[in-house]
């Protein structure tokens, strides 16, 4: 049986997939990143680090760590993340996955406003 709703680590894992494919970046970038693209939806950095440690963790994305300089504060470490030798590839079915369950969530949705209201 299908869980009631889509997960919503689910689907931040999409939309840290989705920015992964723009721009090979560093977490704190992508959070930005999804507050700009969806104001109703904001994720806590706790939140996107252990979608993108589970990311990884399922041979997805990588981490690379990479030493950046900021102006005023000097060198600094960050970790940037990308897709594996086949990341993108299961990427793209994890995302096809995911539209099929919110569709069907959608779905679920859509019947009970009309049932009950």
């Amino acid at each position: 049986m299908n869980p009631f709703l889509t997960k919503q680590r689910a689907v931040l894992k999409v939309y840290l997939l989705n920015e992964i494919e723009r721009s090979k970046s560093y977490g704190w970038r992508y959070t930005e990143a999804i507050a700009a693209r969806n104001a109703d939806y904001q994720p806590t950095h706790s939140e996107i680090y252990k979608a993108l440690h589970e990311l990884t963790a399922e041979g997805i994305i990588k981490r690379h760590k990479q030493h950046v300089i900021e102006k005023g504060s000097g060198l600094s470490e960050v970790v940037l993340y990308s897709f594996t030798e086949d990341g993108y590839h299961k990427a793209q079915i994890y995302k096809l996955q995911v539209k099929n369950d919110l569709e069907r969530s959608k779905r679920l949705i859509d019947s009970i406003i009309a049932d009950n209201y």
